[in-house]
């Protein structure tokens, strides 16, 4: 007959649904339904670092839009003891403690450790407390200007600078340009890669991970 050279595609969908599941005691579930469109998955969007920003708009169920980074270098990071927040660029992915594929494609996901650009920070401390930090050790002093201050403002920051405290950690950070950061938003749902900054325990724990992964 005409249609026996005829070919069927199937493809696969992505679902979210347990029914192809064992239950917990072990026993396999007769499939009593068929797939719902509430239990669709869809394609992950692998967010990779680039210059070559892009976002696309998702229509998702209820008529609302979910905005899926495909490329991104940029992010808003709060700095949490200073409780001050930048925007600032994404220069590298470094670590993530669910696959080392990910650090290798440069994929940003949420909980991933990358490094960003120390200057946003290092401009705002200046600006808040008067005070240079990053500087390198064995770095010529730079010529002193002048800046003409009133008494109010020399007031202020010397009132700010009685209970400043810098971690040692994050002033050599600053002195090399990149600071260490987590990623907390999710870039394939909400489009963007913001996070905070490390500091503290957490801080510590990541350097001895990246220690590791060096040697």
């Amino acid at each position: 007959s005409p249609d026996c050279n005829v070919r069927y595609e199937v493809k696969m969908g992505i679902s979210r649904d347990s029914l192809h599941k064992r239950r917990a005691t072990g026993g396999k579930q007769n499939k009593w339904r068929k797939k719902r469109k509430y239990e669709l998955g869809r394609v992950a969007a692998n967010t990779k670092l680039s210059s070559n920003v892009c976002v696309r708009t998702v229509r998702v169920r209820g008529g609302n839009s979910k905005f899926r980074a495909l490329r991104l270098d940029t992010g808003n990071f709060s700095w949490g003891s200073e409780a001050t927040t930048r925007k600032t660029r994404i220069l590298d992915v470094v670590y993530n403690a669910s696959n080392n594929e990910l650090v290798r494609t440069k994929t940003l996901v949420k909980n991933a450790i990358v490094a960003i650009d120390a200057a946003p920070f290092k401009q705002w401390y200046r600006q808040h407390y008067g005070v240079d930090v990053g500087v390198k050790k064995n770095a010529a002093p730079a010529e002193a200007t002048e800046e003409k201050q009133s008494n109010h403002v020399k007031r202020k920051l010397r009132q700010r600078n009685q209970n400043r405290k810098l971690d040692s950690t994050i002033d050599e950070q600053m002195a090399i340009g990149r600071m260490y950061a987590c990623i907390s938003s999710r870039p394939g749902q909400c489009g963007r890669a913001d996070g905070y900054v490390l500091e503290g325990k957490e801080l510590d724990f990541y350097l001895r991970k990246l220690s590791k992964k060096k040697h």
